[in-house]
């Protein structure tokens, strides 16, 4: 179980997207009507206006689970959970309405809300993000949801803006830092895929305190990105990369087709070189096979070897 946290100044277009989506289905509400969109907008405007100064009284959460727990979930289930995660999140007293959407492979749920309680008064939005993290995780924890082992179970065609700008600076420095024995020449080669890391230093001194990647208009902390990629634990990366025993060609074809098939696009090239590797050895073995045990079978495949080890070669 993973949430979205928005926040935003209209309702009337937060509404729209979540209730009039294809096969979109109201699960619960507190505090408005919900037989017509418009009515649901203009009862959210009229309870904002009792604080007026707020400019952006839409919230906006977005819980998503796994398709693994689709058993486990309903819409009875997926409304207890829904209020549960409002009480964590210390979002009481204030109009909500709870709505499911069918458009992905994975059960999801939109929760929007008024910043304006019931008494006027502000919600506050402070370390959402924060808490929300830790309360998906309790929630996930306590319900027995599936939890993901890491990144590479994310669908990477299915992410937009922010998210896949993060999710491809979280593969390319991940794939580039296993190949580099210092933080400079992670520099140089994260340079040549359009990607910026800016090191902070502590005061006046060389000391590095952290270190960030920017790609584009987006910029991120190392640790935003994964807690893995802080400095500290980039350096630690790096070093302890220096010392591992090298890799198998079988380990580096399954590593290869393993990152290929996830859609990291910018290690494809290995994966033929490795292939082609592959061959050119395949190749020699079948070359070095006595004559006399020769078929017709094996003789084609110790010549399409060897066609195969000279255009390498070459």
């Amino acid at each position: 179980m993973i949430g979205k946290v928005i926040t935003g100044k209209s309702f009337g277009g937060c509404i729209r997207y979540v209730v009039q989506k294809h096969d979109a289905s109201i699960l619960n509400a507190a505090g408005i009507r919900i037989q017509e969109a418009s009515q649901i907008i203009n009862d959210f405007n009229l309870q904002r206006k009792f604080n007026p100064d707020l400019g952006k009284a839409v919230g906006h959460i977005v819980l998503s689970w796994s398709v693994y727990d689709a058993a486990k979930l309903n819409d009875e289930v997926m409304v207890t959970l829904a209020k549960e995660y409002l009480h964590k999140m210390k979002i009481p007293d204030t109009q909500y309405l709870v709505v499911k959407h069918n458009d992905r492979e994975h059960p999801h749920i939109h929760i929007v809300y008024n910043r304006v309680d019931n008494n006027g008064k502000t919600i506050s939005d402070n370390f959402q993000k924060q808490r929300n993290v830790h309360v998906t995780k309790e929630l996930t924890l306590k319900h027995g949801f599936y939890l993901s082992s890491g990144k590479d179970q994310v669908k990477r065609q299915q992410l937009m803006g922010v998210d896949k700008v993060k999710y491809e600076l979280f593969d390319a420095i991940r794939s580039a830092s296993k190949k580099v024995k210092s933080i400079d020449e992670l520099i140089k080669i994260l340079a040549k895929s359009g990607i910026t890391t800016h090191l902070k230093y502590k005061g006046n001194t060389d000391e590095v305190q952290g270190i960030s990647f920017s790609k584009g208009e987006y910029k991120f902390k190392g640790s935003e990105i994964d807690r893995s990629l802080s400095y500290a634990k980039l350096i630690n990366a790096i070093q302890e990369q220096q010392f591992k025993p090298e890799k198998s060609l079988a380990d580096q074809l399954r590593e290869a087709i393993r990152n290929n098939e996830q859609g990291n696009t910018h290690e494809s090239h290995y994966l033929k070189q490795a292939i082609s590797v592959g061959a050119e050895l395949f190749g020699g073995l079948m070359a070095n096979m006595p004559e006399e045990d020769d078929t017709p079978e094996i003789k084609r495949i110790k010549r399409n070897g060897q066609e195969q080890s000279q255009g390498i070669s070459r």
